[in-house]
């Protein structure tokens, strides 16, 4: 096989040169025009977990999860940031890092086809996405069917991201970040002022760590893709390593100069994620107040056919009747926003798995980028296909959330490992740091244990 051009070895961006060499900034200002990748997360984190299970879950059992909501916004970054800090040091994809793991192998190890299975599964969220912007463009546009639409935003999808570069990704995640959260989280001041959908003393009782019967499978979904899901987790090294943080860094050298430039990158990695985390959990607490205030109240559960006419409440009852055109419009934004970077990234760790198992060579970039648009047109065609079945988002939707969520121990067990058996000790967090990281694994294994003895209890009983 030839080897590749000076010039696409230069665009590469999962290849370290000396060249790419940069100091980190060190000033606030310029830290802030280095992060990125953790917009391109909220932009997917914001979407179908949100809007429609977040929604649904307050929907179902009022303020009485609140705790679980806060709680995945919170603890799931501890492992995102100590997988961005292996990346940076070690210059290694996501996948690559896992695939370090001891278990069983077939090519690659048991996490990255654990990795492969969820997101087969998660494809129910996205086609759940294709469902629910194309019922808002038939609320808009009747004359056009669901179907139609459905197709339509395939074709554009395919348009978008055949060819597209990190940078068109970030502009386009940034701007639909923004729009939809400023709304919503007004939304939900609002509705602080509205007695008969709140009151203080319910929001309180919220904090109380009782799990919700009726609602314990949406729960645990909305734990799983709420924050930063397990989905999220596996994409941020790859827009890390695409913005450049590793290459930035270079290769690990036993140096003073390469531990100072590895822990002004982690930092600046840092700054990246407490920004999108903000954001995200804004509009996250909005999402969950607004649908155990309005929709609760109300005695509303989005379902399969009317679910954006039931979600549209959440503004129409706070802001007026007038906003039922921003909701839609912010509905097409954030929906399709999540299909869009969602599937940018997929596509990229799937390409990433075909060169682990030895399709192509980690040099060959060309080859990289085929097969990445080969899977952008089959991991839109899948979830398009689901949802032309199924035509029921909520429940794609929690279907995709429970599997991100059964694999959220497996990811903590993986980012364990590459703590402490692989991480360059000399870019080591504090003891106070690799501490949190055990308590969030802990957190999240025992979550997910206590859903799994409840489903047994309840098939026995």
């Amino acid at each position: 096989m030839e080897k590749n051009s000076s010039d696409e070895q230069r665009k590469d961006p999962y290849q370290i040169s000396p060249e790419d060499v940069i100091s980190p900034p060190t000033t606030i200002r310029e830290t802030l025009k280095r992060i990125g990748p953790g917009m391109i997360l909220a932009a997917s984190i914001v979407g179908s977990g949100e809007l429609i299970a977040t929604t649904t879950l307050g929907a179902q059992v009022g303020y009485t999860a609140f705790w679980v909501i806060v709680l995945s916004c919170l603890v799931k970054p501890v492992l995102q940031a100590e997988m961005g800090r292996y990346i940076i040091a070690s210059g290694e994809t996501g996948l690559a890092g896992f695939n370090h793991v001891p278990g069983p192998r077939l090519k690659v190890n048991w996490i990255v086809w654990a990795w492969a299975a969820m997101t087969l599964m998660t494809l129910l969220q996205i086609g759940a996405m294709f469902g629910g912007v194309s019922q808002v463009m038939n609320l808009l546009i009747p004359a056009v069917p669901v179907k139609l639409w459905v197709l339509i935003f395939w074709g554009i999808t395919l348009a978008l991201l055949l060819g597209g570069g990190y940078e068109r990704i970030e502009r386009l995640a940034m701007i639909k970040v923004g729009l939809f959260t400023m709304l919503t989280f007004l939304a939900a001041l609002l509705l602080i002022r509205m007695p008969q959908y709140f009151s203080w003393h319910e929001f309180l009782e919220g904090f109380k760590f009782k799990m919700p019967g009726e609602g314990l499978s949406t729960a645990v979904a909305v734990f799983g893709i709420t924050g930063v899901g397990a989905s999220e987790l596996f994409m941020y090294p790859y827009w890390c390593v695409e913005k450049g943080y590793a290459r930035f860094t270079g290769r690990r050298e036993e140096t003073a100069q390469w531990d100072r430039r590895a822990r002004g990158w982690v930092r600046v990695m840092h700054v990246d994620i407490i920004a999108s985390m903000i954001i995200y959990t804004v509009a996250t607490v909005a999402f969950y107040l607004l649908g155990a205030g309005i929709l609760h109240g109300m005695g509303k559960v989005p379902a399969a056919g009317d679910m954006i006419s039931v979600l549209s409440n959440i503004y129409t009852q706070t802001l007026g009747e007038w906003s039922l055109w921003i909701f839609y419009a912010g509905a097409i934004f954030t929906l399709y926003g999540t299909i869009f970077a969602a599937t940018a990234a997929n596509s990229r760790v799937f390409a990433d798995m075909f060169r682990l198992m030895g399709f192509f060579r980690a040099d060959d970039y060309r080859k990289r980028v085929k097969y990445r648009n080969t899977f952008v047109v089959v991991l839109t065609l899948i979830p398009v296909a689901l949802y032309l079945l199924v035509e029921s988002p909520v429940k794609m939707v929690v279907a995709g959330g429970l599997a991100q969520a059964m694999m959220l121990p497996v990811i903590a067990l993986g980012t364990l490992y590459l703590h402490h058996r692989r991480l360059p000790r000399q870019i080591a967090p504090p003891r106070l740091i690799t501490i949190a990281l055990w308590v969030a694994s802990i957190v999240i294994t025992g979550l997910m244990g206590y859903y799994v003895y409840e489903q047994i209890l309840k098939n026995i009983k």
